[in-house]
């Protein structure tokens, strides 16, 4: 009996009518067999360029320190070496990281993955309660920590601090390597945090066959180039992006320039000294280039890409950034912690004028747009809930079956909580935020887990946080408040409460007292009211 036809996809929108499912309009890319062994890191190593590249892999934008591509190979060998025969770790056991950008942490990374070890990367301003419940679910055999982050750590847990001559001894060749473990595609790469869809804070797991698979279709889609591209990551390695980055920038024998920390002129600054092609920024970046007195004075003509995400640009600030940087190139993308990194993106610059727009999705995936309320999928121009589905993403939440079952149905569908829609040309759209979060910069913020502290104050009766529009930032805590009869607390009181218990970026930045939360009969916030009444009332009064 001859097979059943394949479905039509319309070679416009990649749509298909009979399925309801958008596919991507890029060839399909092979994968490894899925049953062969094989870890992301030796996939990427099988990538890297040979010879090797002469350019240095990493490059440390304070210090001007490198290391090169024949160095770092060498200490990730070093380093898994130690990390078994030293310090005993065996694959599967997790490992904590608690660091900011440093030349010693893609070593680190390289070095866990190989010897099927999980990373566990997190924040390191992160407090003791958020480390608390991030070691709850990971499991942590060890942690590596920088020492201003290390006294934030149970001290049950045994941890090497990142800088001190103890982690240099371990980077140190020795004499024999023993064989890798054989490790599955299948097996857990990493643990990465994330707010997911429902605002508590997620170990997120992705598999090696998740970062095999992203690698793979970036590789297949690379240009050839005549000379390698400097990248400079202003986002943190133990976000996400950062992480999958890194593992792209060794695929790909590219240098990446290390910012410890976020900061405008160094941003400008290092573009200038390390002739960087590539930069990964929010909007409010953006933003701030088209202000800058300091970016007039820069020579950024290395400059040829800017890649955008965490929220759509406006069409005016696009239009103002073209005309002001007429050789830059935007780029903008979606992405999430849960789909291993970037799902859609804009190419070249046909696709970069198509305004509002993150992209069409990335090769072998396939989304749809699902009505919230009937689970109906939706065709091209209508407004539901983006699904998708393929080869990146994640195997679920780590100790969270429930959160799991509620993102990832029995089919593959990842529920992504964004209200989307595809237009006739494939290209998609972000409206609005069906999970709430608020985007701080490059940061979640769970409005539910700053409500919980706020109700933990004894002069509070109720509160709610929503998202405050600002340029800088792209969007703030906002706090609505109902005291308690008789109290006179102030805002700088409340701030200052919420400010003791959470990392910097989580800060309620503005406070508004109200007789009452409004509320569905259910007793949900109708944060959308108090979004608009936010809105209404001048700044000043805020």
């Amino acid at each position: 009996m001859p097979p059943p036809p394949a479905p039509e996809i319309d070679t416009r929108s990649g749509y298909c009518r009979a399925t309801k499912t958008f596919h991507s309009l890029s060839p399909a890319v092979p994968l490894p067999c899925e049953s062969l062994p094989l870890s992301v890191s030796s996939f990427v190593l099988s990538l890297l360029p040979s010879p090797l590249p002469s350019n240095p892999a990493f490059t440390d934008a304070d210090s001007g320190n490198s290391l090169s591509y024949p160095d770092f190979l060498s200490q990730v060998r070093s380093l898994a070496s130690s990390l078994r025969s030293r310090l005993a770790l065996l694959p599967g056991d997790s490992a904590l990281v608690l660091s900011p950008n440093r030349l010693e942490i893609p070593v680190l990374y390289f070095a866990l993955l190989s010897i099927g070890a999980i990373p566990c990367p997190s924040n390191p301003i992160s407090s003791p309660s958020e480390l608390a419940r991030q070691i709850r679910l990971s499991r942590p055999k060890i942690a590596f920590a920088i020492s201003t982050a290390a006294p934030n750590l149970p001290e049950s847990l045994p941890s090497i601090l990142i800088d001190s001559a103890h982690f240099q001894s371990l980077l140190l060749p020795t004499d024999s390597h023993s064989p890798l473990p054989e490790i599955m595609q299948s097996d857990t790469a990493a643990v990465l945090y994330s707010s997911g869809t429902t605002g508590d804070v997620k170990g997120v797991v992705l598999t090696h066959r998740n970062f095999i698979a992203l690698l793979a279709g970036i590789h297949a889609g690379r240009l050839d180039r005549d000379s390698p591209a400097f990248r400079l990551f202003t986002i943190p390695l133990f976000h996400v992006f950062g992480f999958s980055r890194v593992l792209r920038i060794v695929a790909q024998g590219e240098t990446a320039v290390l910012m410890k920390r976020f900061d405008f002129v160094g941003m400008l600054r290092a573009v200038e000294r390390f002739r960087v092609n590539h930069i990964l920024v929010s909007p409010p970046v953006v933003v701030a280039m088209l202000k800058s007195d300091e970016a007039r004075r820069r020579d950024l003509s290395s400059l040829k890409t800017l890649g955008c995400g965490g929220a759509p640009l406006r069409r005016e600030v696009i239009e103002r950034f073209v005309a002001r940087f007429p050789t830059v190139q935007i780029i903008q993308g979606y992405g999430m912690t849960e789909t291993s990194a970037a799902t859609t993106m804009t190419s070249g610059l046909e696709e970069s004028d198509m305004f509002g727009s993150v992209g069409r999705i990335s090769v072998n995936l396939q989304a749809r747009i699902v009505e919230p309320g009937s689970g109906e999928s939706l065709p091209p121009g209508c407004l539901g809930e983006l699904w998708l589905r393929g080869p990146t993403i994640m195997k679920g939440y780590i100790g969270d079956d429930e959160a799991t079952t509620s993102t990832l149905d029995t089919e593959g569908w990842l529920k992504t909580g964004d209200l989307c829609y595809f237009n006739e040309d494939g290209f998609l759209f972000i409206v609005d935020r069906l999970k709430e979060l608020i985007k701080y910069k490059a940061y979640q913020v769970p409005p539910v887990e700053l409500e919980h502290i706020l109700h933990s104050h004894p002069e509070i009766v109720d509160a709610a946080v929503i998202p405050y529009p600002d340029e800088a930032a792209g969007q703030i805590p906002m706090a609505y408040v109902t005291r308690r009869p008789g109290s006179t607390i102030s805002s700088k009181a409340v701030m200052d409460f919420v400010a003791k218990q959470v990392s910097p970026y989580k800060k309620i930045r503005r406070v508004e007292f109200i007789d009452a939360i409004p509320k569905t009969p259910a007793g949900k916030i109708l944060r959308r009211e108090l979004i608009s009444l936010a809105l209404s009332k001048p700044k000043s009064k805020l």
